[in-house]
């Protein structure tokens, strides 16, 4: 008992210690927090003797009776690890009855673990014990497939010996400088089907910049090297090095998708578009919002995995440009707690928490709580904006072939609209010279809030090695409520900025049930992975408001807080999507280096639309079939050679003149494409596609009052990314895409135009470097270049954006639970712009920012 009452003292103090030296107090508050273990266990011990709170015992302790009290961070850091075994050497060793571990020490002996049986593996967890470098080897004698040490939160160290056909035994003894394991195999023979373990990994694994597998493209975690398609996933280390705290961000490291017209300090609003054309969100295979992007909470976020091209096949009615898909994290099976502190510049403050870890003792039930709150400003005037989330997240492992998660987010928004700035004054000459960049065109009053509350579950069921099924559903309700000034036009003086005033409210909720089952047999020498499923689906979309006429704005000379016009225009309506779509995939292996992908999905969507001003309503329903053809060759091990045609189709509300529905839009896309695992961690991809978007609405020249359906858009493009650890310690993720987006047809626009915001080059790159060995070890350095090539500002093509290459860089240090990092993004200050809704809004990019992150783990 007064052990524990011990650690759990020392690591309160040393937690808080810290929080406090970060706000200015390190001397005095340090020297509090380094109080040696021996004066808490005498503190501890007179609490027991006494009766009275740990605390209180420890309360009244003078400095002076401190043995060695640390005065710097350096010397905080040593006295934990001083109090920890510190295994130094792991050697294995062949003995007639199998093998011997022996983990040698330096200071002293380690306790002498118990060991259990998880599967085919022995493990042995050893308290108060630190590991100086992890180890692992396979196969060290026939029967044993593997023998790993690495290192717990907690002060742990596992040792890991996995058998091929059943655990094995191992007798524990110590020794004075070290611990012995002498390991025998198991009898295979003696393991019944009751006493097997399932054992099911509830957290990502960490790959570093490499991720080998995604579920997006396939609902099976295939290989990427398996998948005929382009699909990039953006990993954990990545989002951390780059301290990414925006979806936008995460995106930068993705040859192939551009920016919209909508700001990336937009909190709950993205739209990426990928090979020219919008994308969709989903959130772990899931639809959460067919118009806006899921809430992107970075302390919730596992990866970003983005899917190039059509995906209706397995995810239904959707945009033509792909998927991006946020894998949240999960409940990990050992207790783990972090804590981050940043401030950057413009007052940009955040915190974040992350806890996990088993609720019961045997581990069948786990939890994950992650919650942020951000506050900042930003470069332009009267910008303002706080956000916070809260994310908790239950596994219960009802028995070894069935599981259940439980997730929850609530995230909420408060912050101004970022409408960019005219063109004219940006990018055009103006006469009156440049528009300051900090100039907002809106009013300092203007505001607006957003929610969303998600609710979900996902059920698990293995009736057998070869067949499972899956059923999972979510809920959202999403809610927008706004009252801002927003601009119309610029007069021609280049000065005077015409504007409008809106105050909408818009409700979205979401319905998403999705029930699949997944099973591998065989016909013969010919492999199959089938998935099989039926999506349900609902979206209530409603809309709410009205506008008012604004006074206009002397972009050279603001006078703000003029009266408000009279009311222009009230609008409420409510729109309802419902659609049940049938979908079949088979993956099938032909030989071991042949593999085939088909796949079909057949939706029936219907969509109504109620004017309840007007007293009007309409209805329309759509069939679609989206097929999927892939296959893949892999004349080497390293090398898969792919090529695929996909369809997408998205409803669309509206009659033709002669009062036809319109028909869905769609999207074709033709991909050939090659894979590479250049080494052990380094893979590259590079692909070839013709993506047609066809059945664009588009004015009937001949009934000005309605449309017809005769646009098409088409992309054209080689896209080539690269990702892995180059070297030990060193990473990159980086990539080069040609896009080619024009209108082929189109009764507006000419036709050859290109597609607004699209440049026809792109290249990313981020590279970093950690010290492995040496007095330095756990220093490291990252530097980025993002280069956007020049683009059309709109379909008219009427003016460019410039190209910019802005140039990131990042230094942090890393030493056990502790990491401190320095994250400088644009660190040239250049005056760049990120994309452009029309030519009165262009908005425009970040300066100079400077981001410091503080983190522990436990």
């Amino acid at each position: 008992m007064v052990k524990v009452w011990c650690d759990r003292a020392v690591r309160s103090r040393v937690f808080f210690g810290v929080i406090q030296s970060v706000t200015g107090s390190l001397g005095a508050i340090a020297t509090l927090l380094l109080l040696t273990p021996a004066v808490y266990a005498e503190a501890a011990s007179d609490a027991v003797d006494t009766g009275e709170p740990i605390t209180e015992a420890i309360a009244p302790l003078e400095l002076t009776e401190l043995d060695q009290p640390a005065t710097t961070v350096d010397e905080w850091i040593a006295q934990i690890e001083a109090s920890l075994t510190q295994i130094t050497d792991v050697r294995v060793e062949e003995t007639e009855a199998g093998l011997q571990i022996i983990l040698e020490t330096e200071n002293g002996a380690l306790a002498v673990p118990e060991t259990r049986a998880i599967g085919n593996a022995l493990i042995a967890d050893i308290p108060n014990a630190a590991i100086a470098e992890e180890f692992s080897q396979a196969n060290p004698i026939e029967g044993i497939a593997l023998v790993s040490v690495t290192s717990l939160p907690g002060d742990r160290v596992r040792v890991a010996i996995t058998g091929t056909d059943a655990p094995p035994v191992a007798d524990v003894t110590t020794e004075a400088q070290g611990l012995v394991l002498a390991v025998m195999l198991g009898d295979a023979d003696a393991v019944t089907e009751e006493d097997a373990i399932q054992v099911v990994v509830t957290g990502e694994q960490d790959e570093g910049y490499n991720p080998s597998s995604a579920s997006t493209a396939t609902r099976t975690d295939t290989p990427l090297r398996d998948i005929p398609q382009s699909i990039q996933v953006v990993p954990q280390q990545v989002l951390q090095d780059q301290q990414v705290t925006r979806l936008s961000e995460a995106l930068r490291n993705v040859p192939g998708v551009a920016r919209g017209g909508i700001t990336p300090r937009f909190t709950f609003v993205e739209d990426a578009l990928i090979r020219g054309f919008d994308a969709n969100y989903l959130v772990n295979g899931l639809n959460s919002l067919t118009g806006f992007a899921p809430i992107f909470e970075a302390s919730n976020i596992e990866s970003v995995e983005v899917l190039r091209g059509p995906a209706s096949v397995l995810y239904g009615q959707g945009f033509t440009g792909g998927i991006v898909n946020l894998v949240t994290k999960q409940p990990l099976s050992e207790p783990y707690y972090s804590f981050e502190l940043s401030a950057g510049s413009f007052s940009f403050y955040r915190g974040s928490v992350d806890f996990s870890g088993p609720l019961n003792d045997n581990g069948t039930v786990l939890y994950r709580f992650t919650g942020a709150a951000q506050t900042t400003e930003s470069f332009f005037d009267f910008y303002d904006a706080q956000r916070y989330s809260l994310a908790p997240t239950l596994t219960w492992q009802i028995s070894d072939q069935t599981r259940i998660t439980f997730e929850a987010n609530y995230a909420q928004a408060t912050q101004p609209f970022d409408l960019g700035l005219p063109a004219v004054g940006t990018i055009l000459p103006n006469p009156n010279g440049d528009i300051p960049r900090d100039r907002y065109v809106s009013e300092p009053s203007d505001n607006g809030q957003y929610d969303a509350l998600t609710l979900g579950y996902d059920f698990q069921h293995r009736f057998s090695d070869n067949w499972e099924i899956r059923n999972a559903f979510r809920f959202v309700d999403f809610n927008i409520s706004r009252a801002a000034v927003f601009s119309l036009g610029l007069d021609p003086d280049g000065r005077t900025l015409n504007r409008g005033f809106q105050s909408p409210h818009f409700e979205e909720t979401v319905y998403n049930l999705d029930t699949y089952v997944v099973g591998e047999f065989d016909t013969g020498s010919i492999e199959h992975q089938l998935v099989a499923g039926v999506n349900l689906f609902r979206r209530e979309s409603g809309l709410s408001g009205f506008n008012r006429s604004a006074p206009p704005l002397d972009l050279f000379d603001p006078d703000y807080g003029q009266p408000l016009g009279d009311v222009t225009a009230r609008y409420d309506n409510l729109t309802t999507t419902d659609f049940v779509g049938f979908y079949l995939q088979d993956q099938i292996t032909l030989l071991e280096n042949l593999k085939l992908l088909l796949g079909g999905r057949f939706d029936i969507a219907t969509q109504e639309s109620e004017d309840f001003l007007e007293s009007t309503d309409s209805f329309q329903q759509n069939e679609a079939f989206s097929p999927r053809i892939g296959i893949v060759y892999q004349p080497i091990p390293a090398i898969s050679l792919y090529g695929s045609y996909s369809r997408s189709f998205l409803p669309v509300v509206g009659r033709t003149a002669d009062g036809s529905l319109f028909q869905p839009e769609r999207g074709t896309q033709y991909e050939i494409g090659m894979k590479a695992d250049l080494n052990d961690q380094l893979t590259a991809t590079l692909a070839f596609y013709d993506l047609t978007r066809s059945n664009v609405e588009t004015p009937d020249l001949e009934n000005p009052d309605f449309s017809i359906q005769t646009g098409e858009q088409r992309s054209q493009g080689i896209e080539f990314n690269v990702a892995g650890e180059i070297l030990p310690g060193w990473n990159v993720i980086g990539g080069y895409a040609y896009t080619d987006a024009r209108i082929t047809e189109d009764n507006t626009f000419d036709v050859g135009n290109q597609i607004n915001n699209i440049p026809k080059h792109a290249f990313n790159l981020w590279t970093s470097y950690q010290l492995q060995e040496g007095d330095l070890e756990g220093l490291g350095f990252g530097l980025g270049l993002f280069f956007v090539g020049d683009r059309p500002g709109d379909l008219d093509n009427s003016f460019e954006i410039p190209s910019y290459l802005r140039t990131d860089a990042a230094i942090f240090y890393e030493r056990d639970r502790f990491r401190a990092a320095l994250n400088f993004r644009n660190i040239f200050d250049i005056d760049y712009f990120e994309s452009a809704g029309n030519i009165n809004r262009v908005i425009l990019g970040e300066p100079f920012t400077v981001q410091g992150t503080l983190s522990w783990t436990f």
